[in-house]
């Protein structure tokens, strides 16, 4: 694609667009008096205009049926979370028993790993990546305390090389290969929340294990972002939250997924709760657990619905559009802004540092730059004019461009403001 920097280009892609619509059933923040050019759907999506309907629909079958909207509410509240299962399977590259929305997102990691990280013997250690998001960091480091060891032993991190700022996938294939026998599992995250890097998913899940390591994925800012097949590609399980790309809310209800060869196992560890017993008894109250035959068996309690209910009305804008058409956006606005931020810069003679990968098989929606020796002043001033990006210490300001609402304008918008603050 050969770029234009002007606003009649720009306007000429969202005019081919096919998911220019779109943009329309989305909520903007406003910035003297007009829409903010909004790029953290990394951070938190965008409201959708029905999502004040969903639940204002769940609010009036409360007010209406109090407790017989379990079953007779528009959307019954017993069997709620199943009206999640079909989007979340085709979103992730599951089948529909491999997948459940649920809890939240470290919860839900800790759970699986109840049942996913069993050490014993020499095989007792952790791979992961260096320097992933904290709360997965403290995750694991707890994990391994529990079973006695000392993380600092436990857990075998692999980070980007000296002078780079992203991972090689053959650094963690040869971990692997070296101390296979000794990983008793993997967690890595699908899509790094400080590169914006899209990790090789597949090629390292495979080497992983075929030296019989337990493999997870944590898909915070993979889900709803990037392209995933995870039955095909054999992960044994992922996590995933649902208030970056998929626009549901802070804090609101997550999902998780495991291989169908783990599903129908009652000799599997797990922490269990009345909502992950089989749905046919769990009214006959019995004091024994029988598991549901799908990823339900690790769900706890009954679905929270008022906080799934703007989950559902996301996906319904996703159930509306092409995955093809999604990813093919995705690549043309990250690549649009990485041309406009370059150019810019270029002409004020700013120097500046994208780090994220431009190879289209290693990226999603984010991209993130260092601009160097003007990084916080450069995100005030950014914020100031109306642009809504994000700070992550040390020095690196990320970006993302989302395919259901940002627009190629947006991102000329972008390039005029960049241009108006790094005048200054």
């Amino acid at each position: 694609m050969n770029w234009i920097n002007s606003r009649e280009f720009a306007m000429s892609q969202d005019q081919n667009d096919p998911l220019c619509d779109l943009r329309n059933e989305f909520l903007f923040p406003e910035h003297n008096g007009h829409p903010v050019v909004y790029f953290t759907g990394n951070s938190l999506g965008l409201q959708p205009k029905s999502a004040k309907r969903y639940l204002l629909e769940e609010l009036d079958d409360w007010a209406r049926l109090g407790v017989e909207g379990h079953f007779h509410a528009k959307r019954p509240w017993m069997p709620y979370h199943e009206f999640f299962t079909d989007s979340l399977a085709r979103l992730c590259g599951a089948l529909p028993e491999e997948v459940v929305a649920m809890g939240t997102l470290t919860n839900n990691l800790h759970l699986l790993m109840v049942s996913f990280y069993r050490p014993k013997g020499k095989r007792f250690k952790i791979l992961c990546e260096k320097k992933a998001f904290p709360s997965d960091q403290y995750a694991l480091q707890s994990q391994a305390r529990f079973h006695g060891y000392d993380p600092k032993e436990a857990i075998i991190e692999v980070g980007p090389r000296e002078g780079e700022h992203t991972f090689r996938t053959e650094d963690f294939l040869e971990v692997i290969e070296r101390q296979g026998d000794e990983i008793a599992m993997l967690m890595i995250g699908g899509v790094n929340y400080y590169t914006g890097q899209f990790m090789n998913i597949p090629t390292i899940t495979s080497a992983a294990r075929s030296k019989g390591i337990m493999v997870g994925w944590d898909l915070a800012h993979a889900m709803g972002n990037v392209p995933l097949q995870l039955h095909d590609w054999d992960v044994d399980f992922a996590a995933w939250c649902s208030y970056k790309y998929m626009n549901s809310g802070p804090g609101s209800v997550a999902g998780i997924y495991v291989h169908q060869r783990h599903l129908n196992r009652e000799d599997i560890p797990r922490f269990e709760g009345w909502w992950g017993h089989d749905k046919d008894t769990r009214f006959k109250m019995p004091e024994t657990f029988k598991p549901m035959a799908t990823a339900e068996a690790w769900q706890l309690s009954n679905a929270p619905v008022m906080a799934m209910a703007p989950h559902r009305a996301s996906l319904d804008l996703f159930d509306s559009t092409k995955p093809e058409e999604r990813r093919k956006k995705s690549l043309n606005l990250s690549a649009y802004l990485r041309f406009i931020i370059t150019e810019v810069a270029e002409r004020r003679n700013s120097p500046i540092e994208v780090i994220t990968p431009q190879d289209d098989r290693e990226r999603g929606s984010q991209l993130s730059v260092i601009m160097h020796g003007q990084g916080k002043e450069l995100f005030d001033a950014l914020m100031d004019h109306g642009v809504i990006v994000d700070w992550r210490e040390p020095n690196v300001i990320r970006m993302a461009p989302v395919p259901l609402y940002n627009s190629f304008e947006d991102i000329f918008r972008f390039g005029e403001i960049l241009d108006k603050c790094l005048s200054r």
